[in-house]
């Protein structure tokens, strides 16, 4: 069924993900990154924009947050326009991190697709890519595109 290889290959790709982070002697976690990296490309994002863009609960990005300004990667601070919003700022320790595990990070990419040919790679992420869309809105934390400033 889809549902149970979708979750069996998630469990693969965090393995893998875990396992070339190791290998750099990094502990960093996949969704520490998607937030640092996704932070470090919207400088002054907001905690809410910045879950709908790595589709992830809004609840739960708080710890996540804290957890990275407690590292000194992430800054919080009061947005100007809102004072019940915070904007998120990375660090030159936090660019530092992502420069520094690039490397693993592609390598993981290209374990995940090990076993397939590249046409079979880029057809697979092309269906998934298809069907994550067609059935987003049904997510507890659907992707959001990227607001326009």
């Amino acid at each position: 069924m889809p549902g149970h290889l979708v979750r069996r290959f998630h469990q693969i790709t965090v393995a893998i993900f875990h396992a070339e982070m190791a290998k750099l002697d990094s502990d960093i976690t996949p969704v520490q990154y998607a937030v640092l990296a996704t932070v470090l490309e919207n400088e002054g994002i907001d905690q809410a924009t910045l879950a709908g863009l790595i589709a992830y609960d809004r609840t739960t990005i708080g710890g996540v947050i804290d957890r990275l300004v407690q590292r000194n990667w992430l800054v919080r601070e009061v947005n100007g326009n809102d004072r019940r919003a915070h904007s998120l700022r990375g660090t030159v320790e936090a660019k530092q991190i992502i420069d520094r595990i690039a490397p693993g990070v592609e390598r993981a990419q290209q374990v995940m697709l090990q076993g397939l040919a590249h046409d079979e790679a880029s057809e697979l992420m092309r269906l998934l890519g298809r069907a994550v869309t067609a059935a987003n809105d049904l997510s507890r934390a659907p992707l959001r595109s990227k607001p326009e400033r």
